[in-house]
């Protein structure tokens, strides 16, 4: 027979082995799978962008621009967002003047061209270029459009400049839209 410290012992010992075991109870897994879930959700396009070191330009451009506010909870949007590389294609001049100009208009102007309301994937921009026999123009939120075709099996924006984007990175998920990576930088016409 136990004594009364055994007892107490091995009732203790008892306490404390399903604190140890690895089993979590039906309300401990509910609580963990919703932590998972929530942190798996992806995050708003600016927070996406500024995330993405090959973008660092234009995240700093949208956040001089003011509309970076507007992207973090606003949308869904389909943002075209020009890589570093395509930054440094363009015409210092006009990017340093962007950057450095007081009146900041002329860069939300530019940064508004890049998105378009409603979430665009690739398969969406694909099926529309069907659709409209070759070609479909893209409305932006700037007022102008983009007109997007088909070279080979590569998705090609053109802006009302004439300039061609190919994106490079497609269906970047945020948690307010879709983000395309382009090659070029777009411009208003």
């Amino acid at each position: 027979m136990l004594s009364p410290p055994k007892i107490l012992m091995v009732c203790a010992a008892l306490a404390i082995v399903p604190a140890c075991s690895s089993e979590l109870s039906e309300d401990e897994q509910a609580i963990l799978d919703k932590r998972l879930a929530d942190e798996a959700v992806p995050t708003n396009l600016t927070a996406v962008v500024q995330a993405n070191e090959n973008l660092s330009t234009a995240s700093t451009l949208v956040g001089m621009s003011g509309i970076a506010a507007e992207l973090k909870d606003d949308g869904p949007f389909t943002a075209f967002t020009a890589t570093n590389d395509a930054f440094n294609k363009m015409d210092q001049e006009l990017l340093s003047g962007l950057m450095s100009a007081e009146d900041k208009t002329e860069l939300a102007a530019m940064a508004k061209y890049g998105l378009a309301n409603g979430t665009m994937t690739s398969a969406d921009i694909v099926k529309a270029i069907a659709d409209g026999g070759g070609s479909t123009t893209i409305t932006t939120l700037q007022g102008g459009a983009i007109t997007a075709t088909m070279d080979g099996d590569k998705v090609v924006l053109e802006d009302g400049a004439g300039n061609k984007a190919n994106i490079v990175e497609a269906d970047v998920e945020s948690s307010n839209g879709t983000l395309h990576i382009i090659d070029t930088v777009l411009m208003p016409g």
